[in-house]
C-alpha cells in the first residue's frame, strides 16, 4: 500500500506545473511571476515562486515554506523527529526517546495517558499544519537507522480550486538498534484540510492523526564493567547481555478534529464570528511481556496479568464568540469535555479502580493585541472543573516589544494547576512495587516567569526563567508515584549567538540551571552547552552550497534518574544507579544543498573512535558509538 501511495504522489507531481490564463482579463491570478512572450495576442504564463507556497497552524499567520540552508535547520534534520533536541539526551536507538535534562511542562500530558518517553514525537492540535499552495507539492525527509531500517517522512498537499486544500502526511520508522532486543518501529499518519468560502464568511479546519510508537524494551546492559572492559568481543554491541527480552511497550495516539467559524455580518465591516470546535482524542499505552523478569522486581503478585494497559478518551465541544481584527483579536467560549481514564486490569485487593469518568465544564479565552508594530500581547486562559479530576486552571501570557531599536524583548508568565499526568495517577502490575493509586492527589501547580532579550548583532539572545512547581509528581526509586512535599524551584539562564568571520562561523548555545529547592525530586545537570564551528560557502559555480564543521554537545555530570521500561518514565536513582555526563559528544559533518534537495551527513560521536564511550542516556543505557548519520530533505514544487 505504501508503494502504491508513493507512486500516486509522484504521479500527481507531474500534473499541471503552471497556470495559463488568457489576456482578455476574464480570469486573474495572484501568482508572483508573470512571463509574457511579447507578441500582441500571446498568453500570460503565471509561474509560481516560493512566495506562493504557504502553511499555517489554525491560529497562526501564514508562513513561507522554509527552504533556507541555515545551521539551525541542520540541528533538526539530523534528528529522527526533525526537531532540535537541545536539552535532551537520546537513547541509543532512533525512535526510542530521550531523557529530558531541562524541566519543561508538556501540555499534551494534561488529562491524558502519555508516558514521558513516548511524548517526543507527539503532535498536538495546535501543531498541525494546513497548507495553501499554487501547485501540487511534496516533501520527503529521510533518516538512516541503527543497523537495519530507516525513517521516512513524506507530505503531499494540493489546492482544489482557490479555497480548499488537503494534505496527507506519513512517517514510517523501523530501526533494529545496536543492542539486543532494542527494535523501534513507529508510524504516523495525518490527514488535514482547510476551506475558506469565496466571501470569506465561513472557514473550516479539519484533521485526523494516528500515531503509533512501538519499542522493544531491553532494560539496559546487564553488566557495566563488561561494557567498559574494552574487550574486542564486545565492540559488536549485539554480544553484550541485556537485562530484558520479549518485552515491548506501545503507545497508540489518535485524534479527530473539526473547527469551523462563521461571520454572520460583513467581515470587512464587522469582524465578528461564531466558532465551534469538536475533537476526540484517544491514547492507549501497553506494556507487554512474555514471562516474568526478575530484573523488574522479585515481589511478583500471583494471579496478576503479565501485561498492563491504560487508556484515556477525551471528547471535547467548544463554542466561542470571536472578534477578529488585525490588531485586536478576542475570543471567549465555553467547553464541555467527556473524559474517561481506563485501566484494563483493576485490583480490588489493592483498591486500584478500573475506570474513572467525568463530565467537565469550563470556559476559555484568547486575547491578542498589536500596537505600532513594536508591541504585541498574546494571552490565553482556560478554566474547567469536574468531580473526578478536580479543577484545571491554565494561563499563558507573552509580551513582545522593542524598547530600543534592534533590541527585542519577549517576556512571559505561565501558570497551570492540574491533576498530575494520568500515568502518575494509577497503575497495576504483576510487580508489586509498580502498583499505586493517587486517590487523594493534589493539583500539580507550575508557575513560570521569564524573559528573553533578542539582539540583531551576532543573531544572539539571552534569557532567564524562574520555575516553581508545587506538589510535583514524581516516581520514587521503586517506581511508585508520589508528590513532593516541598516545592521544586528552578532557575534557568542561558543564551545563543553566532560569530562570523568571512565564511567561518561559530554558533554556541549555553544553558545554566539550578534547583534552589527540591533538587532531589528532579536531578539535572547544572550546565548544558553546544558549540558548532563550521564553514559555509557556495560551490560548483553557485549551483550548490555546502556547510562543513564540527559540533560538540556537553552536559555536566549529575546523579541521573533511572529509566523504567514498565512505565516508560524516569524514576529517582536506585541502589544500582550512578552519575552520568561530563563527557563530550562530538560530531563532524558535511552538509550539501542542491536546488531544493538537502543532504546532511554526520560522523556522530566520532570521538569514540579514539576514546572509550562513557556517555549514557541513563544508568546502564549507553548512547550510540561512532556512526554515520544521513539525513535527506527534498522539496518538490510542481
Amino acid at each position: 500500500m505504501r508503494y502504491i501511495l508513493l507512486a500516486f504522489l509522484f504521479g500527481v507531481q507531474f500534473l499541471s506545473a503552471q497556470i495559463i490564463t488568457s489576456k482578455d482579463g476574464t480570469k486573474k491570478s495572484e501568482d508572483t511571476l508573470v512571463v509574457v512572450s511579447g507578441t500582441k495576442d500571446s498568453l500570460e504564463i503565471f509561474k509560481p515562486t516560493i512566495n506562493d507556497y504557504l502553511y499555517q497552524t489554525q491560529f497562526s499567520q501564514k508562513k513561507l515554506f522554509d527552504t533556507s540552508f541555515s545551521i539551525s535547520r541542520s540541528y533538526a534534520f539530523t534528528q529522527f523527529n526533525n526537531r532540535d533536541n537541545f536539552g535532551k539526551i537520546q537513547f541509543v536507538n532512533i525512535g526510542s526517546g530521550f531523557q529530558p535534562l531541562i524541566f519543561e511542562t508538556n501540555k499534551e500530558q494534561n488529562l491524558s495517558v502519555l508516558p514521558t518517553n513516548k511524548s517526543f514525537f507527539i503532535l498536538g492540535a495546535d501543531a498541525i499544519k494546513y497548507y495553501d499552495v499554487k501547485t501540487p507539492t511534496a516533501t520527503f525527509v529521510y533518516h538512516n537507522a541503527m543497523r537495519n531500517g530507516a525513517a521516512l517522512s513524506s507530505t503531499y498537499t494540493q489546492n482544489v480550486g482557490k479555497n480548499f486544500n488537503f494534505a496527507i502526511e506519513y512517517m514510517g520508522l523501523r530501526s533494529q538498534g545496536l543492542y539486543r532486543n532494542s527494535l523501534a518501529a513507529s508510524n504516523n499518519s495525518i490527514f488535514s484540510a482547510h476551506y475558506k468560502s469565496k466571501n470569506e464568511k465561513y472557514e473550516a479546519f479539519a484533521h485526523y492523526i494516528h500515531q503509533n510508537i512501538n519499542n522493544e524494551e531491553y532494560g539496559g546492559i546487564a553488566d557495566i564493567d563488561v561494557f567498559l572492559s574494552g574487550d574486542s568481543r564486545f565492540k559488536n554491541r549485539q554480544n553484550l547481555e541485556t537485562n530484558l527480552s520479549d518485552v515491548t511497550s506501545r503507545l497508540y495516539y489518535r485524534r479527530y478534529y473539526f473547527s469551523h467559524e462563521f461571520a454572520p455580518l460583513d467581515p470587512a465591516k464587522y469582524p465578528f464570528k461564531l466558532r465551534h470546535t469538536i475533537s476526540h482524542q484517544g491514547n492507549k499505552y501497553y506494556f507487554s511481556q512474555a514471562s516474568v523478569h526478575p530484573f523488574l522486581g522479585d515481589d511478583v503478585i500471583n494471579g496478576f496479568a503479565l501485561s498492563s494497559k491504560k487508556y484515556s478518551d477525551n471528547l471535547s465541544n467548544t463554542f466561542s464568540l470571536v472578534w477578529d481584527k488585525e490588531n485586536f483579536k478576542l475570543d471567549a467560549g465555553v467547553r464541555h469535555q467527556n473524559i474517561t481514564f481506563g485501566n484494563l486490569y483493576p485490583s480490588d485487593s489493592l483498591a486500584i479502580p478500573g475506570t474513572l469518568k467525568e463530565n467537565r465544564f469550563g470556559a476559555l479565552g484568547n486575547l491578542e493585541i498589536k500596537l505600532w508594530n513594536r508591541f504585541q500581547l498574546k494571552s490565553f486562559l482556560e478554566f474547567s472543573n469536574g468531580n473526578t479530576f478536580g479543577t484545571f486552571l491554565k494561563t499563558t501570557n507573552l509580551v513582545q516589544f522593542e524598547p530600543i531599536k534592534d533590541y527585542f524583548v519577549d517576556a512571559h508568565f505561565n501558570f497551570q494547576s492540574a491533576v498530575p499526568s494520568f500515568n502518575n495517577l494509577l497503575n497495576t502490575s504483576i510487580y508489586g512495587h509498580y502498583n499505586y493509586y493517587l486517590n487523594d492527589s493534589k493539583n500539580e501547580t507550575t508557575t513560570e516567569l521569564g524573559a528573553k532579550l533578542r539582539l540583531k548583532w551576532f543573531d544572539s539572545n539571552i534569557y532567564v526563567n524562574l520555575v516553581r512547581v508545587d506538589n510535583y509528581a514524581y516516581f520514587d526509586k521503586t517506581g511508585k508515584s508520589l508528590q513532593a512535599p516541598d516545592a521544586l524551584n528552578i532557575t534557568q539562564v542561558g543564551g545563543e549567538a553566532t560569530l562570523r568571520y568571512g565564511k567561518f562561523n561559530l554558533n554556541g548555545r549555553l544553558h545554566f540551571q539550578n534547583a534552589i529547592s527540591g533538587k532531589d525530586y528532579f536531578p539535572m545537570p547544572s550546565f548544558i552547552g553546544r558549540a558548532n564551528l563550521y564553514y559555509q560557502t557556495k560551490a560548483f559555480k553557485d549551483a550548490a552550497e555546502i556547510q562543513a564543521g564540527i559540533k560538540v554537545y556537553y552536559f555536566t555530570k549529575f546523579a541521573s534518574r533511572d529509566y523504567s521500561p514498565v512505565l516508560n518514565e524516569f524514576m529517582l536513582p536506585n541502589d544500582r544507579a550512578y552519575s552520568i555526563g561530563g563527557q563530550p559528544i562530538a560530531d563532524a559533518y558535511f552538509n550539501l544543498k542542491v536546488k531544493r534537495m538537502f543532504f546532511y551527513i554526520e560522523a556522530q560521536h566520532f570521538n569514540t573512535t579514539f576514546l572509550q564511550n562513557k556517555s549514557y542516556t541513563a544508568p546502564y543505557f549507553p548512547i550510540y558509538d561512532f556512526r554515520l548519520n544521513l539525513g535527506i530533505v527534498w522539496y518538490l514544487f510542481s
